[in-house]
């Protein structure tokens, strides 16, 4: 049974994270009439979620480098950003009493690493300003008069306004909500939409069972990985990642993930080789590895002569045949070009974020649909992807103000 159609002459805002909030707060200073209806008990969960290892809310490296994260999207997540960048993030956080820091590996942190405190102030905020939050309202597209469709508990809503702003984020949270439920109903009203990818992922490679069942869980640092581009060109970086039970995770793995994915969709897998031993070069590998074993087992000699026990003995035995385990030369290129063939990304529900979503083509420079005035897209269901660091978080602000002012601009006319 459905409710009369609730009406409002301002701004409904559909999505309760961070790029909603702020799409909400920037129409609120401006004087229009906000409505923030979230599908879940309350708003900004998966901010909570990210905020748990410590809040990473966004980072130090300067512009430009700071908008060449954000890869083939840099030149569109760059307007946003001359709005609302790292500073102004920092800035705003400061607004709520709460001061930041850059740590060593240039991540911008409050100086409690909580995320619940900035949240609980926001909300606050926003509710003293005058917003209307409506939790436990599910968006369900749109009804054949063109109103807004919400399932609620008691039964369904409709909602009239001239204007909305979708902050529904990506595919990589379904059990807080950012499902991609959104999709064919965007797709049904002629709205282009790439498909929703994993981003900032693991990978499946398919271990031995050995390596499976012994070693899941266990890190592997320092290590440098070493990739090509999809044009060819060669890539290395040193970082930390995990083994899982059927591949590979991790920071570092995150950080090529776009790069990887989008080998593996073009060639059906993509070779990652990996330098076990950065503070060893090849040849005096060769020659440790070379002295006579004097009947210690292979791990032990490997373990004597290069430093190599736990994990890292188990993948050069991984990649080896048995008998290039008794070759020193063999041994010492697979310590540092250790290759792994990557068969497919884990799935998105898994991934800390995801690619696709809106294209931005489909929109105008203030984030408003073209073929739908008044309607209005920001975060991370928008086509763009971003690195862990705080680079999606800082995008998904500055989006969503941009939004906002759109949204002000849209009503004001």
């Amino acid at each position: 049974m459905s409710r009369a159609p609730f009406t409002t002459s301002g701004l409904v805002v559909i999505g309760g994270g961070p790029a909603g909030l702020m799409a909400a707060e920037v129409a609120r200073a401006a004087g229009v009439e906000v409505d923030i209806f979230e599908g879940k008990g309350s708003v900004g969960r998966k901010f909570l979620i990210a905020g748990k290892g410590g809040l990473n809310l966004t980072h130090g490296e300067a512009r430009p480098g700071f908008d060449a994260r954000y890869g083939e999207r840099q030149s569109d997540v760059a307007h946003w950003l001359d709005d609302f960048d790292a500073g102004a993030l920092r800035e705003w956080a400061r607004g709520f009493g709460i001061d930041t820091y850059i740590g060593t590996s240039g991540r911008v942190f409050p100086m409690d690493r909580k995320a619940a405190p900035l949240l609980r102030g926001w909300v606050k905020r926003l509710r003293d300003q005058g917003v209307r939050f409506h939790v436990q309202h599910r968006w369900l597209g749109w009804g054949g008069t063109g109103a807004l469709r919400f399932a609620t508990p008691e039964s369904e809503l409709e909602v009239i306004a001239p204007a909305t702003v979708l902050a529904l984020g990506g595919g990589s949270w379904p059990e807080l909500g950012s499902d991609g439920a959104w999709a064919p109903w965007l797709q049904q009203r002629g709205i282009d939409i790439a498909p929703l990818q994993p981003s900032n992922c693991g990978f499946d490679i398919g271990w031995s069972e050995h390596v499976a069942q012994r070693h899941a869980g266990a890190p592997l640092k320092p290590v440098i990985a070493h990739w090509r581009s999809l044009d060819g060109r060669e890539h290395s970086l040193q970082g930390e990642c995990v083994v899982t039970m059927s591949g590979i995770e991790g920071s570092l793995i995150y950080a090529l993930s776009a790069t990887l994915r989008d080998t593996i969709a073009r060639h059906g897998t993509a070779t990652l080789h990996l330098d076990l031993a950065p503070g060893r070069d090849l040849e005096r590998l060769r020659r440790d590895l070379a002295k006579p074993r004097s009947g210690r087992s292979f791990s032990e000699h490997l373990r004597r002569q290069a430093g190599m026990t736990g994990v890292k003995a188990a993948l050069v035995r991984e990649v080896l045949s048995k008998p290039q385990l008794e070759d020193a030369d063999a041994i010492a290129t697979a310590i540092k070009r250790l290759p792994l063939t990557l068969r497919q990304p884990r799935p998105i529900a898994e991934a800390i974020s995801s690619a696709g979503g809106v294209r931005l083509e489909a929109l105008d420079e203030a984030l408003m649909v073209k073929s739908i005035p008044g309607l209005f897209c920001a975060g991370e269901m928008l086509d763009w992807e971003a690195p862990t660091g705080g680079y999606l978080l800082t995008a998904c602000f500055a989006s969503g103000l941009r939004a906002g002012r759109g949204a002000v601009a849209w009503l004001q006319r």
